[in-house]
């Protein structure tokens, strides 16, 4: 099986510090989802886009994040964009990336 990248982007109705600040609750309830390996969280402010990419051991573990409470929080959010990836894990290696 491969490892699942999944890239969650959205609109901020804010500056950065609000956004940090409103989110920072998030974060450890995210790092604590079973089958998530890691999250990036990402930011450009100057378009008021946000977001993350986040990496996931397998399918499963991508779709009950999907389906759990905090993405239904921002099903209501009508800029959300999620896209799920397979890793190539073997060309992945080569250029250091972290799977």
């Amino acid at each position: 099986m491969s490892a699942k990248i999944l890239q969650i982007n959205y609109k901020l109705n804010g500056p950065r510090v609000e956004y940090e600040r409103e989110n920072l609750r998030y974060a450890q309830p995210i790092a604590d989802i079973p089958g998530l390996r890691w999250k990036v969280w990402i930011i450009k402010e100057a378009q008021s886009e946000a977001g993350g990419i986040y990496l996931f051991e397998v399918h499963a573990t991508v779709k009950a994040f999907l389906d759990g409470p905090i993405i239904a929080e921002m099903k209501g959010d009508p800029t959300l964009s999620t896209k799920a990836f397979d890793v190539i894990a073997e060309l992945t290696t080569i250029t250091r990336g972290a799977v």
